[in-house]
């Protein structure tokens, strides 16, 4: 722990500058921000002549009809003039608010709110709690016209809505709801952590964002999400029979299998597993059991096993707290600047002992053009956990098979004849996904950069390129013989 807080106290060093040079940080902030916007607006224009193409890549022909193609190519341009116009449009709202200093503005009326029952500026934990609620609605609203536009008239033009417009106002309470009951008690805690640890609060911090991040893993789908979706027992049947068969096979700790009406909102599919190690969840949207036969299903979900199997939660959740661990790292700099509040039209007396939520919001919108770049870097990294997934998916029968012929894997006849059924995996696998891409209108023609960019999957073009190869190279196994063919 000392040698910790030795090498926090160099990093603190090296910037103390920071808390002494009267930088124009909302230059700083307005510029880069506006950088970032500009660049992801340059990406959609690289991008958008793609979807005047009139048709698909030469690998994906048999698997388009030409209307379906022509459907998607007009979702993708939809989507990505609403994209470039949201973007900008955001942007302007959060230029104007930097520029007329609405956070500044936001502490101020949280603390005349408390004024008036009574409470002074001793009281910071509630003074922040309020003027994150403030700053929240007041950038919340702007972009409101945003999502009403996007939900009934973007996605209703090409079928996807299924969202009324009493169903939309509710989930909005709902979602503003549960971000109090939880936003408001985790602020507090956050806080309270500065203040008892001082500057020697980033071990601790990182402990309870960790304690935050593995709560809500069981939070979200037992309380939050149930407010939102039913979660039923997916019923008995084929597709049930085949994934607990396939678990059961992998030691992949199955608990609960879900049906969710992801119908209710949106005719898009998915399907995914979350848990603790010991206590794993798979949730399938009722639209992708409608649209999809049990076997192409029971491929999906293969990949999805082969997250857990590779260890890809833990190894993302290990390269957050990397990522987290660096920014708190960085921010006692920052904690203690008052240049840095007064350059955001806060008042000398509020600059010169600066609030913690307002010294880390600002301390984030510095970051910002840093985070665009690890943004990249997090996309790169996903992309080889699903290159690993689809391999392993592929692969899974002969794995199956080689461990029985092992003695790892214990096989009854049934067993046997299951694992020879599943020989087909990989081109289920590639039925499956052109399936979610053909229903989704996702787009098949993607520019590289902005897939880079934006995309934390490969695109259905290298994912199929790569099963394929896979499938040319797999060995072909049986149950009852080592290696055949």
């Amino acid at each position: 722990m000392d040698f910790l807080h030795t090498l926090l106290g160099s990093i603190q060093n090296k910037l103390s500058w920071v808390q002494v040079q009267p930088i124009n940080w909302k230059l700083y902030v307005q510029s880069f921000s506006w950088g970032v916007t500009l660049f992801e607006s340059y990406l959609l224009l690289r991008q958008y002549p793609l979807y005047s193409k009139t048709a698909p890549p030469p690998i994906l022909e048999k698997y388009f009809e030409k209307d379906t193609f022509e459907k998607s190519q007009k979702y993708g341009k939809d989507k990505a003039k609403f994209s470039l116009f949201a973007g900008l449009y955001k942007q302007v709202v959060d230029s104007a608010m930097i520029q007329y200093g609405a956070y500044a503005w936001s502490w101020e009326i949280a603390g005349r709110i408390l004024s008036r029952f009574g409470y002074g500026a001793g009281y910071e934990i509630s003074q922040s709690i309020l003027f994150s609620a403030v700053l929240f609605f007041i950038s919340s609203i702007p972009s409101l016209p945003l999502s009403v536009y996007q939900t009934f008239v973007l996605e209703e033009k090409h079928g996807f809505n299924k969202t009324t417009p009493g169903l939309f106002v509710a989930d909005m309470v709902k979602g503003w709801a549960v971000g109090f009951a939880i936003g408001a008690p985790f602020l507090a805690v956050f806080l309270k952590i500065f203040k008892w640890a001082g500057d020697r609060f980033v071990p601790w911090l990182m402990g309870f964002l960790l304690a935050f991040q593995m709560s809500m893993v069981v939070l979200y789908p037992t309380v939050i999400q149930p407010l939102f979706n039913k979660l039923s027992p997916l019923s008995e049947g084929a597709l049930r029979g085949r994934i607990e068969s396939m678990a059961s096979k992998l030691k992949f700790p199955l608990k609960h299998l879900y049906e969710i009406d992801g119908s209710k909102r949106s005719s898009h599919s998915n399907a995914y597993f979350f848990g603790l190690p010991w206590s794993k969840h798979i949730v399938i949207f009722d639209t992708l059991i409608k649209e999809s036969p049990p076997e192409d299903i029971e491929a999906v979900l293969a990949h999805e096993l082969g997250h857990w199997y590779y260890i890809h939660p833990t190894k993302l959740l290990l390269i957050s707290q990397a990522h987290i661990f660096t920014i708190l790292s960085l921010f006692p700099a920052f904690l203690h600047a008052p240049p840095l509040l007064a350059s955001f039209d806060f008042p000398s007396q509020v600059a010169k002992n600066p609030p913690t939520v307002v010294a880390f919001l600002l301390f984030q919108m510095i970051l910002t053009p840093l985070e665009a770049v690890v943004g990249i870097g997090l996309n790169f990294i996903s992309r080889q956990f699903e290159w690993q997934a689809d391999r392993f998916a592929t692969e899974l029968p002969a794995k199956l098979s080689a461990d029985s012929a092992s003695g790892k894997l214990q096989l009854d006849e049934v067993g046997k004849k299951e694992v020879d059924e599943m020989a087909d995996m990989g081109e289920r696998l590639k039925r499956a996904l052109i399936q979610l891409h053909v229903k989704n209108l996702s787009t098949v023609w993607v520019d590289w950069l902005y897939s880079a960019y934006h995309h934390s999957h490969p695109t259905l073009m290298e994912r199929l390129k790569a099963i394929e190869v896979l499938q040319k190279n797999v060995p072909v196994f049986t149950v009852d013989a080592k290696k055949e063919l």
